[in-house]
């Protein structure tokens, strides 16, 4: 029988939320209504309701995140808005971007894209196995230097799932004079936010993943401060808008050009979703899937014998583990095409993530625990990583 909440296919164990989670059906649904009224009458609904309904929806991620709701752009995905914010900006050379060797891949290339005008991006390094809060403040610490103009770090590093002490760090580097642009890929929706209280220079997380929102929605925090001077990737009408009813920064971000905006309204309708799901709302929902991520991370650390890689309070809802190399087997391919991953899904239906890491001959198996998953499904991936 099919869940009437997700559309998961019930025959693949889903194991891989942080990468591509599922939309609730009501969501998908809601969607849809919104599209068929967009369609219904298009000068309308994108020329006359959309900025209120953009206000609205704004509004409810606001509240969900600590943030000013003027404060927030929607935006496709967070990778979009690490871009937004590195080339926004003008780096000389000899300036330096400070990132960890854990950042995201899409991410760092980036960076390193915009280092290129003579610029140059230093990475701490993290370990992993073997990382700590204090390990990885101290390594994020070390690496600044008074050429360091702006740090890129992420809250929740995507391969090994750990959380960094943004809380340390964030208040430490901008009291040496470094912005922060924190890359929030996985965190909303994992742990709590309030980004007010962290006071980072810029901030963007995805509504795509842990929020459960449809694809393509996402967002950017930027600081009162600094929004004077960033401009959205897209230059548009809002360039020399005669409006004096809204900021720069609010015209200039809401429109970029025709584009589906529907995934954005939904945000607010994502977030009550999953809430009403759980009695004790998403506090409850954050606890219950780091729980669960501890316990399916304690299932594979004892069939495959390994010791934990971080302490528990550096796991929110994903959790990375390293593969022994009889099990990892061999490299994955160019294309990145691992055998373990094609053998799993092909012969077990067990969709999960296999990272090279931290060397190409060495493996992570990455975990992720949403609301529709259950132990057994954990177990059911020890037993087939541990079979002959």
């Amino acid at each position: 029988m099919a869940d009437p909440f997700w559309a998961l296919d019930e025959s693949v164990t889903f194991l891989n939320h942080g990468s591509f989670g599922s939309c609730p059906r009501p969501v998908l649904e809601k969607q849809s209504e919104l599209r068929r009224l967009m369609e219904a009458e298009p000068v309308s609904f994108l020329d006359g309701e959309l900025e209120g309904r953009l206000d609205a929806a704004r509004a409810g991620l606001g509240a969900f995140l600590g943030a000013d709701a003027d404060d927030l752009a929607f935006i496709p995905n967070a990778t979009f808005g690490v871009n937004t914010v590195l080339r926004g900006l003008r780096f000389s050379a000899g300036d330096e971007i400070l990132v960890t060797d854990m950042e995201y891949n899409a991410c760092r290339n980036a960076a390193d894209f915009v280092a290129g005008s003579g610029a140059r991006v230093v990475a701490a390094h993290i370990p992993f196995p073997g990382a700590t809060p204090q390990i990885a403040a101290d390594a994020v610490r070390a690496a600044i230097t008074p050429r360091t103009r702006l740090a890129l770090i992420s809250h929740i590093v995507s391969p090994t799932g750990i959380i960094l002490p943004l809380d340390v760090l964030v208040p430490e580097l901008q009291k040496r004079g470094v912005d922060v642009l924190v890359d929030g890929a996985h965190a909303p929706g994992q742990i709590p936010l309030d980004l007010s209280a962290l006071g980072a220079a810029y901030y963007t997380g995805n509504c795509h993943k842990w929020l459960c929102a449809p694809k393509g929605s996402a967002f950017l925090h930027v600081r009162r401060d600094r929004q004077k001077d960033l401009r959205p990737l897209v230059i548009s009408h809002g360039a020399n808008s005669r409006r004096a009813d809204r900021t720069k920064f609010r015209l200039e971000f809401d429109w970029t050009g025709t584009t589906d905006p529907t995934a954005y309204l939904c945000v607010p309708v994502a977030i009550e979703a999953l809430r009403s799901q759980v009695p004790g709302g998403w506090p409850e929902i954050m606890k219950r899937n780091r729980s669960l991520a501890l316990e399916a991370r304690d299932i594979l650390l004892r069939a495959l014998g390994v010791d934990a890689p971080c302490p528990p309070e550096m796991v929110g809802a994903l959790a990375a583990v390293p593969l022994p190399p009889k099990i990892a087997g061999a490299p994955a391919a160019a294309d990145g095409m691992d055998p373990l991953h094609q053998r799993l899904i092909k012969e077990h239906g067990i969709q999960v993530p296999i990272f090279s890491w931290p060397t190409p001959d060495k493996k992570l198996l990455r975990v992720s625990a949403q609301l529709y998953n259950r132990r057994e499904q954990y177990e059911k991936l020890a037993r087939v990583l541990t079979s002959k």
